[in-house]
């Protein structure tokens, strides 16, 4: 069966999605023109960049290299809804990249829907240890949100739930590619000046959530 292709976009998130899924005696890895693969039984695993073309190129690469049947993007993400928690999880039912600034034309953000297989089988997926699982709209940009009223412009501008960086550059790769894709995102942080503090601090726990969610799909 082809695998899942995973893909954090920090080493960070890497490592502690690494210890969550138990990766050990039987992963191996390869080396693809410098983006190492940890290859399981069912799941391809790896560093995909930071920002939208990074991560973009390296999803190209691993698409060519490893026939994935799926890409998952899974890693950290601000909030703009107030109503999730920290550690909650996100999955996309469509990412949006909202660092799109046309001056020319008016024209929608770009859209990039997640896997409608995927969306329900996790939608049936009823027990979550601990935490809660949202689906919704994430928000991508190459860009830190380090304040209130930046998150509320992207909130206002996109609709989406949790905004983070590189979704719709993985997106991008996997539809011009006819590849399936969704993005899993733990909530780290509030989007706004105590973002660098509560990211650090949380990463590791969300990743442990995020990697409850990827264990329905692998």
């Amino acid at each position: 069966m082809q695998p899942v292709l995973i893909l954090t976009p920090l080493a960070i998130e890497h490592a502690a999605l690494c210890s969550a899924l138990n990766t050990g005696e039987t992963s191996a890895e390869s080396d693809h023109h410098g983006v190492k693969v940890i290859r399981d039984l069912n799941f391809d695993l790896a560093v995909g960049g930071h920002g939208k073309v990074q991560f973009a190129l390296s999803t190209q690469l691993l698409i060519q290299k490893l026939n994935p049947r799926l890409v998952v993007c899974a890693g950290a993400a601000g909030r703009l809804d107030p109503s999730l928690a920290p550690l909650d999880v996100v999955i996309s039912d469509v990412t949006i990249e909202h660092d799109y600034n046309l001056r020319f034309i008016e024209r929608p953000l770009p859209r990039f829907p997640a896997d409608m297989k995927v969306l329900e089988k996790l939608r049936r997926s009823h027990e979550w240890p601990g935490f809660r699982v949202h689906f919704g709209p994430l928000a991508s940009g190459d860009e830190d949100i380090l304040s209130e009223g930046r998150a509320a412009e992207i909130r206002n501008l996109t609709g989406a739930r949790a905004v983070a960086w590189e979704g719709a550059g993985g997106a991008r790769a996997c539809r011009m590619h006819g590849v399936p894709f969704v993005e899993v995102r733990a909530i780290t942080d509030a989007a706004d000046a105590e973002a660098p503090r509560a990211f650090a601090e949380n990463v590791k726990f969300g990743m442990r959530n995020v990697a409850e969610v990827l264990r329905q799909l692998i």
